[in-house]
């Protein structure tokens, strides 16, 4: 399987954006938008036991975090999960705005979003933080995917 064209990748991620903003636009206040996104992180697929370790755990979130990358067919296959809720819905989110690219176009394409909804706003400071630093880890994975691409190709 090859990897979408590059522009076509790149729109993806901008309509997975806008995809979002406009749910959150149909609801109507904060408390509906919060069991949004823990509805989401209930969708989650369950991460695997074995990558629920330090070596897959997210510093600098308040939650317990663990994400699992992998380089799949050019594209950064991202597994994460959260013992929080509401956490779990954040991460939901960002699955569906970065889950499944192409490195290039992870790092190329800032999340958006999360102002245009006012995420930031409406989250306790240290969720905020972990949001950051969830976004921080996917950039940092990305530019490993990247390098990786780069060594093998």
């Amino acid at each position: 399987m090859n990897s979408p064209a590059p522009l076509a990748a790149a729109a993806a991620l901008l309509e997975a954006q806008a995809a979002i903003v406009e749910a959150f636009t149909l609801l109507e206040d904060w408390t509906d938008r919060y069991q949004y996104l823990i509805d989401l992180g209930r969708q989650l697929v369950p991460l695997p036991e074995e990558f629920k370790t330090e070596d897959y755990r997210l510093k600098g979130c308040q939650s317990q975090v663990w994400i699992k990358t992998e380089l799949r067919e050019g594209l950064l296959n991202i597994r994460a999960m959260s013992d929080s809720a509401i956490v779990a819905g954040l991460i939901a989110l960002l699955l569906r705005v970065y889950g499944d690219r192409r490195p290039a176009d992870i790092l190329s394409t800032p999340p958006d979003f999360i102002r245009q909804i006012e995420l930031g706003e409406h989250l306790s400071p240290t969720r905020s933080n972990g949001l950051h630093a969830m976004i921080q880890q996917i950039r940092q994975m990305a530019v490993a995917a990247l390098s990786q691409q780069a060594r093998s190709g």
